[in-house]
């Protein structure tokens, strides 16, 4: 009998990676107003460009550890108090400005100035276009009062506290969350699936861990004895390495699974 869920919050009750996609949309169609290019073309581009100039810099090993990828290094600000957010902080306006500006460059658009603003522009429409999946809230209205319920979620603490205050309601159905950016170290290291078991004062069997990364929250939860719930809602390949103890499509399959 579980008596508690733990959940990830990217892409497993928020849907992140349409809110980025939305995001640049709208960024590369105001662009497209101002110089003649392709709006995914330029999105294309700034992707390559940020995801290659992101591992360039000196904080790349802290944000691999906590689980800060280089898209929400494109919106987000790390004025977070660690002195590992404080490079990023610094560092981090230069290279969301680098990203469009070079994104630009490499399609034959030398423009500092709409890089800049591109880079100011971002932000505010990824702040503006938050998605949960259609079915989180329902799922999460049966599992509140049945189960301990904590939230599971890499990062920084500056950042995943903005997605969840665009989406209001999903904090208020947990007990407890946890941001590995304010631990300290991030999924998949037994580290925080231990203090989050510490925080429920469960035991790893007592306890199932849902998300949709194979490799950071299935992973993270094997280490420690712990049932794990793999969301694949895109047909995502398995993995000979890392197996999940179950495997689902959709969110509500996760009720089937615990009747």
């Amino acid at each position: 009998m579980k008596k508690a869920i733990f959940f990830d919050l990217d892409d497993t009750l928020l849907w992140d990676n349409k809110s980025v996609s939305v995001a640049f949309h709208k960024t590369c169609t105001y662009a497209a107003t101002q110089v003649n290019v392709d709006p995914l073309a330029l999105e294309q581009s700034v992707r390559a460009e940020a995801s290659t100039l992101y591992d360039t810099y000196e904080t790349r090993p802290f944000t691999q550890m906590i689980g800060i990828n280089p898209f929400e290094g494109l919106w987000g600000t790390f004025d977070d108090p660690s002195e590992d957010f404080q490079k990023m902080k610094a560092t981090i306006p230069a290279y969301q400005q680098l990203a469009w500006t070079s994104g630009l460059k490499k399609l034959g658009i030398e423009n500092e100035d709409l890089g800049k603003e591109l880079a100011e522009y971002f932000p505010k429409m990824r702040k503006e276009s938050p998605f949960v999946y259609e079915e989180t809230y329902e799922v999460l209205d049966q599992l509140k009062g049945k189960y301990v319920l904590l939230l599971m979620t890499n990062g920084s603490p500056s950042l995943q506290n903005i997605k969840l205050e665009i989406t209001p309601e999903i904090s208020a159905y947990f007990d407890h969350i946890l941001i590995s950016g304010a631990f300290g170290t991030g999924k998949p290291d037994p580290a925080i699936f231990k203090h989050a078991l510490e925080i429920v004062g469960f035991t790893a069997d007592e306890v199932l861990m849902v998300g949709d990364n194979l490799m950071t929250d299935i992973l993270g939860s094997s280490k420690v004895g712990m049932q794990s719930v793999w969301i694949n809602r895109e047909g995502k390949p398995i993995s000979e390495e890392v197996k999940p103890t179950y495997t689902i499509k959709n969110l509500r399959e996760l009720l089937t699974l615990l009747s």
